[in-house]
């Protein structure tokens, strides 16, 4: 899916990395279809996703919204909320005060951040403010429940159980936005799966998990420096159109 480019005033200088340029030449008309239906489940994975979710914060934000940020893989980076309040020539301060993050580092953290913290923050903003929800960014949600040291079979209910906690929230109108970094052989399409093409099967146990879990996914990766958004899944009325199966299929060969 290739995007047009939007109006110059929407481009962002990224200071940090120059790959970054071609960043809201494509994301900001991705995030203009969130903004005309508002999705509650939505799976960015690919490259740079640490960068990305910053960025999208910025944008929530700067949109009036309430953030809170659950970061299970330490890559959210506040400076790109400044970065993108310069651009768009709003005091950094007023973003950055409608974002609240939290980390995890283990797959226990995680799970209470979810089943605990994360609660008690949306009912604080809902007793505060009552007409209005605030939106939730969960940064490498399956990269806690990759620790080696716990077993799979200690890691699947727990995750599942965080996934379920998630779906209520998403149900109560809660719109998630989920990014996840690529690992080695994450999001493989379902025939390469049964071939073979993963030996971790805790890691494709989880993959598989978010990747159905997500009414929405979208892959994001660089191509001679320019960063693509792709459609792999969307769901409508329960069923995947056949368009999207086909992108699905097409895109992760």
């Amino acid at each position: 899916m290739r995007l047009r480019t939007p109006n110059s005033e929407l481009r962002t200088v990224w200071e940090r990395d120059p790959k970054l340029a071609s960043l809201p030449i494509t994301l900001d008309e991705v995030l203009s279809q969130v903004e005309s239906y508002t999705p509650r489940k939505v799976l960015f994975r690919g490259e740079r996703t640490g960068e990305i979710s910053s960025y999208v914060a910025g944008w929530m934000s700067s949109k009036g919204i309430d953030v809170i940020v659950l970061d299970g893989a330490n890559r959210f980076d506040p400076y790109m909320v400044s970065s993108f309040a310069r651009k768009a020539l709003i005091p950094p301060e007023k973003l950055l005060k409608r974002i609240r993050i939290a980390r995890a580092f283990t797959c226990y953290q995680m799970a209470t951040l979810i089943e605990e913290r994360l609660v008690a923050l949306i009912k604080q903003k809902g007793e505060i403010i009552q007409q209005e929800k605030p939106w939730v960014i969960l940064l490498g949600l399956i990269t806690p429940f990759l620790d080696e040291d716990v077993s799979e079979r200690e890691v699947r209910p727990l995750f599942e159980r965080s996934l379920r906690k998630v779906e209520g929230m998403a149900t109560g109108g809660i719109p998630f936005f989920l990014f996840q970094p690529s690992h080695s052989h994450s999001f493989p399409p379902f025939v390469k799966e049964v071939a073979g093409g993963l030996k971790d099967s805790k890691r494709a146990y989880l993959t598989r998990k978010l990747f159905q879990f997500a009414d929405e996914v979208w892959k994001i990766s660089l191509d001679d420096q320019e960063l693509k958004v792709i459609l792999e899944k969307k769901i409508a009325d329960g069923l995947w159109p056949m368009a999207d199966r086909k992108n699905q299929i097409t895109s992760t060969q």
